[in-house]
């Protein structure tokens, strides 16, 4: 059985081996910055940080490999993402008609313009799926991904009122954006790997070098130009998840990459409002009716996804998912039944080499 946990400090072999065989700017390929990245996700968990700090950051480990098992994923959510100290930055598209009359024709033009939002979002991201675990069918990245709901779910008050997911935008072979190479380096002189990098840490950099008015986009190539707003192939099955959870595009992308922002109110998401917390009535063999269960216990966070069965306000689980969440009967456990029709749409399986 998969089991999804908080990350632990042993965990940091296996994510920085990972982070060398995955291209994603998640997840760093040195040991201090990762060491940064657990410390901060034990302490959010631990409920030892402000809201501006929270950062969950959350592993899923394949049991069945001994020691304690492998981590085949990472996921995290950012409780605040966009303060007055460290703004979240993104491109504001904007469409303006023009129309001559004594040419009686007219255009659309296209603009884009660096903006900061202070006041503040909650964003998922980070979800990096290992190579050897993508693809089967116990649908691995749609765990890692639909389980944070539950999480958010169940604790609403760690967390702001909008979340917002970035879905990766289109990347050459080699790891580059050709839109970051003509527009964002026209006036910063950094690589779009080295600028991703540096704006972990600070956006003064790109807030005093960015031009701050609107931008045509007609001025830019057209391969550049297409690039906005556009995503990955690997991460479309992602947006389509998040579209039948009740996340809508909006009009904010990338100033890195381009890929789209979608956002939706946190009580307005699906597996958000169908989450909650019941007793553990005990063992029980069950088939069908699946959803997530899960544990916090003393800043330890586990969730297993199996068949449960709720009945008269308490919840029955598979003997293996109980053992696997260290829990007892009358414990308090997290729940959240698999939600496959939101909006009259069919849920599918999602691809799962998605990154958001």
């Amino acid at each position: 059985m998969f089991v999804i946990r908080n990350v632990h400090m042993e965990d940091m072999p296996d994510l920085l081996r990972m982070g060398k065989t995955v291209h994603s700017n998640n997840l760093p390929t040195n040991e201090r910055s990762m060491e940064k990245i657990i410390e901060r996700a034990q302490s959010s968990f631990a409920g030892e940080t402000s809201l501006e700090d929270r950062f969950f950051t959350f592993v899923l480990m394949d049991t069945g490999t001994g020691n304690g098992g492998r981590v085949a994923g990472t996921s995290a959510i950012i409780a605040r993402r966009g303060t007055p100290e460290f703004p979240r930055l993104y491109l504001k598209v904007r469409r303006h008609q023009h129309y001559s009359s004594d040419l009686q024709s007219g255009q659309v033009q296209l603009t884009v313009q660096l903006c900061q939002d202070t006041e503040g979002v909650t964003e998922v991201g980070g979800l990096v799926l290992a190579p050897a675990y993508r693809g089967n069918d116990q649908r691995l990245g749609s765990f890692l991904s639909r389980s944070r709901f539950g999480f958010i779910g169940q604790h609403p008050d760690l967390f702001m009122d909008d979340v917002v997911a970035e879905v990766m935008g289109v990347l050459t072979p080699d790891g580059r954006t050709k839109l970051w190479d003509h527009l964002g380096r026209r006036f910063i002189n950094l690589s779009y790997e080295e600028a991703d990098v540096f704006s972990r840490t600070s956006k003064e950099f790109i807030t005093s070098l960015f031009p701050s008015g609107e931008i045509h986009t007609s001025l830019l190539p057209a391969e550049a130009r297409k690039l906005i707003g556009a995503t990955s192939d690997d991460a479309v099955p992602a947006l389509r998840m998040l579209e039948r959870l009740g996340f809508q595009q909006v009009d904010e992308v990338d100033p890195f990459d381009g890929g789209p922002y979608l956002k939706a109110r946190r009580d307005e998401i699906s597996l958000v409002k169908a989450a909650q917390t019941v007793p553990l009535a005990g063992a029980r063999k069950l088939t069908g009716g699946e959803g997530f269960a899960s544990r916090s216990n003393g800043g330890q966070y586990r969730c297993v996804r199996c068949c449960c069965a709720l009945e008269d306000g308490a919840l029955w689980l598979p003997a293996e998912a109980i053992d696997r969440l260290e829990a007892s009967i009358g414990d308090e456990i997290g729940y959240t039944p698999e939600i496959t029709r939101v909006r009259g749409t069919l849920g599918s399986q999602e691809n799962d080499s998605v990154h958001t």
